[in-house]
């Protein structure tokens, strides 16, 4: 389960740790001991990604996930894969007890994993805004602009995706050179802003990139999920394209799907 779903992608939140820590001891000579514990807390992150991911692609109902079956879809195992993605959070929280609890820096650490958890799991829900096909009545405020404004998705994307991916490995590092992170919030509002860039780089990707480069077949469609480009859509859309938006989107014919995409308005 471990060698699954951990390894495989490009491990840029464990290589930005790493990075972001080298850069921040500026040329220090590291001990063996300080180089063991950077990589384990790189792998941590990696770890947390991984998590993520497996109960992300539950939730979304995905097919592929790095070019290959999502766990849940791997013979006999299924709904199991939600159990097993607590192990790997529990992993996660054994390790850092296990390698850092005589650190200054250990309850930092901690609160910081467990403030980055809360918010992804708290906003992943925000962005399923039609999880099931009951709250039909979503549709009709989602696109009278209940939640079609920038700021909205902003707020769901720096907390879903920016916080983990971005601010994330960078405060590691700050927290084991002894950083305070309350007094580099500069720091974390210009990372928060790369990771919403990156997102509706996602957001793209997932609409019109290619399944053999990305990896993956895009469902926010289909899924209803709130994406850059159907806030960008309901922005831009007259009434005639909105209406043919919120006949299609969040359903999963792959015809309905074909229209919404074909509803995409252009500019004037």
């Amino acid at each position: 389960m471990l060698d699954y779903n951990v390894p495989g992608g490009n491990l840029s939140r464990g290589l930005s740790f790493m990075q972001s820590y080298k850069l921040l001891i500026e040329g220090k000579e590291l001990t063996e001991d300080e180089i063991f514990r950077a990589n384990t807390l790189g792998w941590c992150i990696e770890w947390l990604q991984a998590y993520f991911l497996v109960l992300d692609d539950i939730m979304d109902n995905s097919h592929t996930r790095r070019g290959q079956p999502c766990w849940f879809r791997m013979p006999k195992f299924g709904m199991v894969a939600v159990n097993d993605g607590v192990i790997l959070l529990n992993h996660v929280r054994r390790i850092l007890r296990k390698h850092f609890r005589d650190k200054p820096y250990y309850l930092h650490l901690l609160d910081l994993f467990d403030e980055v958890i809360y918010l992804y799991n708290f906003c992943l829900i925000s962005s399923q805004i039609g999880y099931t096909p009951k709250v039909h009545f979503l549709v009709f405020y989602f696109c009278i602009g209940g939640v079609s404004d920038c700021f909205s998705y902003h707020r769901i994307v720096q907390y879903k995706t920016a916080y983990y991916s971005f601010y994330l490995p960078v405060a590691c590092a700050m927290l084991m050179l002894g950083g305070n992170l309350d007094n580099h919030i500069d720091v974390k509002n210009i990372l928060v802003e790369m990771g919403v860039y990156f997102q509706v780089q996602d957001d793209y990707l997932d609409c019109f990139g290619d399944p053999e480069t990305t990896g993956m077949i895009g469902t926010d469609i289909k899924d209803f999920k709130c994406s850059s480009l159907l806030v960008k859509a309901l922005e831009l859309s007259n009434e005639e394209q909105k209406k043919v938006l919120c006949d299609n989107y969040g359903k999963p014919d792959p015809a309905n799907v074909a229209n919404s995409m074909r509803a995409r308005p252009t500019r004037s």
